[in-house]
């Protein structure tokens, strides 16, 4: 016998042929991120960062928005302690998705303020719920950002566009995010299942060790200098070279069909 008293995961944790998707599963607290959830997050990426078979990665929320921050009923009862145990798995998992191979999607709908913002920043592809409100919100509790978004803000909109951001704190639309490239697509939110499948799916086909490099070499650009770049370009072109994935890249070219990509 179950006991139906028992709390649900804070996180879900689903694996469908060559897709993981993680889905944050604390609807009636808009999935804020708890220390339970932070640890069910690191280790769902360990998973993932170990099974080559992973070819796309989805997040997602459950309920009526994506995430709406970090949990406040911890950071009240502890502060300091508290964001140290919340934010120590959910930084380490993070840093570790930004390392694997496959493309990292986030589906997102309802509202994605705090964490929530700051999470899908660091994805390499965003869909979007029309209707979604978005807010930096960190300035508004008086505390700095996290979740790595003092890292990519910048880099997504200008320095002087993220200080706006953040030190305004106002709530922002879909379609905002859109236009300031923060997000790929903005769908009505009927579509945004079938809007997401489709993007996860071709990705989930494609030469994931390429799109590896691809990543690294667009994230660490702005490290680097020119010659600095090129070595890289020119290093992560050779192991490319030498996959199954690239032989067969050039055989479809040659034979006039669409390639079959193995993620090899």
């Amino acid at each position: 016998m179950t006991d139906s008293t028992q709390a649900a995961p804070a996180l879900l944790h689903e694996r469908k042929g060559a897709i993981a998707t993680l889905c944050f599963n604390r609807p009636a607290a808009l999935n804020a991120v708890d220390v339970p959830m932070a640890q069910a997050f690191l280790a769902a990426v360990q998973a993932i960062a170990q099974d080559p078979g992973v070819r796309a990665v989805v997040l997602r929320g459950a309920g009526k928005g994506f995430m709406a921050g970090g949990d406040l009923a911890t950071l009240r009862a502890q502060p300091v302690q508290g964001a140290m145990d919340l934010l120590t798995p959910l930084h380490a998992g993070l840093a570790l998705l930004a390392q694997i191979d496959a493309p990292v999607i986030a589906q997102v709908h309802g509202v994605a303020a705090g964490a929530g913002l700051s999470l899908l920043l660091q994805a390499d592809y965003v869909l979007m719920a029309e209707g979604t409100r978005l807010n930096l919100a960190y300035i508004n509790l008086g505390t700095s950002c996290d979740v790595g978004a003092s890292w990519a803000l910048p880099r997504k909109v200008g320095l002087r566009q993220a200080l706006e951001i953040a030190l305004l704190g106002e709530a922002f639309s879909a379609e905002d995010a859109l236009r300031m490239g923060l997000v790929n697509r903005v769908v009505p939110a009927a579509e945004l299942d079938a809007a997401t499948a489709a993007i996860v799916e071709r990705l989930a086909s494609g030469p994931t060790q390429a799109y590896g490099a691809m990543k690294r070499l667009m994230r660490q650009s702005m490290e680097r200098s020119l010659p600095e770049q090129l070595d890289a370009e020119q290093q992560a072109f050779a192991r490319c070279a030498a996959t199954a994935d690239f032989r067969e890249g050039v055989e479809a070219f040659y034979a006039r069909r669409p390639a079959q990509f193995s993620g090899h």
